[in-house]
């Protein structure tokens, strides 16, 4: 009979992330993990979630740009009791005797925090990133892990060869040991060079479906000896581009295989199309399996108010307010929204607010002629992403069109991959037009 696994012993590390320069304006106020998903999360609710899930309840969080929104997201939503001994603690770039420099890429950040990996009880370490949409039980990667007497082990995914362009590639043994490592293969000869067959796929239970690339997902299971051994005896800034590949030869490293649905939120366009497939019929990630919960911070807000609204394939969070003859299509609806009469939102993502204005706030603006958060009467908004707390006045009309270029010379409003977005906390006065 096997042997329960312990996770009291694994510690997980969440990256969080650099400058987020690819999701720009979402990143100008806020870290990448802290970016609201699907009208109610955030990003780093998911790694954590898939944590507590597996019953990883020690995590620390490495942060460092625009990293305030991160803390009191965390600081809010995730308090254990004194009994579990269970923690979500941030470690923010600092300087020390040490050092005073910024985290230099991600194995260098977890160089810089080595001696809380150091203390007694743990035996291995997760490393994670903290903008990625998936779910995933890291007990069954740790008993891979432990039943190959790895010494590390990776996440991979099959990809086809389209796919492989944009990961690394890596090429096993029949027992998923790995053998060869290829970043970014570009060429067929490239990939010819860590391709897997297919059969291999469909024998570990995975249908191939013509797939021949396996990719590195970025999540790393480590023995925390070995761990340790291979950051102080090296400068490797990077654990994808320096540190896995250079251990391969030296280390038994072993893939854990995993097919279900992994997005890397990465830019605007991969985070529109991921919102907006949540919102669909049948959305590859589902929210709601009750065994699984993704957690977020707790709020008391009333239900989302419709006044006759048309509302299809769209998702709706809690304290919206949504006025008589609004159109709502393929659209994700944030916390707080206010939106006003007779407007059409399609294929869409509106953030909403991080505050309620009083029915008294609302009358002395109305009567100075203020445009209040939320969204004006008779306004389009289409293929657009609005960030939160933002003041769309009357009759505005955001929409983009496939020949408009790539520009952020319009003030609040940007154009990225053909989507508007508007900046946090943008007015844009009654009859603006994109």
């Amino acid at each position: 009979m096997a042997k329960p696994l312990d996770m009291r012993r694994v510690v997980s590390v969440i990256l969080g992330g650099g400058k987020g320069t690819r999701l720009f304006p979402l990143t100008q106020f806020r870290s990448k993990p802290a970016v609201p998903l699907a009208g109610k999360y955030r990003l780093i609710d998911i790694p954590i979630s898939n944590c507590l899930n597996s019953r990883i309840n020690s995590v620390y969080l490495l942060t460092q740009f625009n990293s305030v929104s991160l803390h009191r997201h965390i600081r809010q939503t995730y308090s254990f009791d004194h009994f579990s001994g269970g923690f979500v603690e941030i470690l923010a770039a600092q300087q020390t005797l040490e050092g005073a420099d910024w985290y230099q890429g991600t194995a260098d950040a977890v160089r810089k925090n080595i001696r809380y990996l150091e203390q007694h009880g743990i035996e291995y370490v997760l490393i994670l990133s903290g903008d990625q949409l998936y779910r995933m039980d890291y007990q069954k990667m740790l008993q891979t892990h432990v039943e190959s007497g790895a010494e590390v082990t990776i996440a991979g995914l099959p990809v086809d060869r389209e796919a492989a362009k944009a990961f690394g590639i890596m090429q096993l043994d029949d027992t998923g040991r790995v053998l060869g490592f290829k970043e970014k293969p570009q060429t067929d000869e490239e990939m010819d060079t860590v391709r897997m067959p297919p059969e291999f796929f469909d024998s570990q239970g995975i249908e191939s479906k013509g797939r021949d690339c396996l990719a590195s997902m970025g999540i790393y299971l480590f023995n925390r000896d070995k761990l340790l051994e291979l950051l102080k005896t090296s400068d490797h800034e990077d654990f994808g581009k320096e540190v896995f590949p250079d251990c391969i030869d030296s280390t038994h490293v072993q893939v854990h295989m995993f097919d279900g649905y992994w997005e890397d939120i990465g830019t605007i366009k991969s985070f529109y199309q991921a919102n907006l497939d949540l919102a669909g019929e049948n959305p590859p990630f589902e929210f709601v399996i009750e065994k699984e919960p993704i957690y977020t911070r707790a709020r008391f807000l009333a239900p989302a108010k419709l006044n006759e609204t048309t509302v299809n394939r769209s998702l709706l969070a809690d304290g919206c307010i949504i006025g008589k003859g609004t159109v709502i299509e393929n659209s994700v609806i944030g916390l707080r929204c206010r939106i006003g009469d007779n407007v059409t939102i399609k294929n869409s993502i509106v953030m909403g607010a991080d505050f309620h204005e009083s029915p008294a706030e609302l009358e002395a603006m109305h009567a100075r002629g203020d445009i209040p958060v939320g969204i004006g009467d008779g306004s389009h908004i289409e293929n657009a992403i609005i960030d939160k707390n933002c003041r769309v006045g009357k009759n505005v009309k955001l929409v983009s069109g496939d020949d408009q270029p790539e520009t952020d010379d319009r003030g609040v409003v940007h154009l990225r991959d053909g989507i508007v977005v508007v900046e946090r906390g943008a007015l844009l006065n009654d009859g603006w037009t994109l």
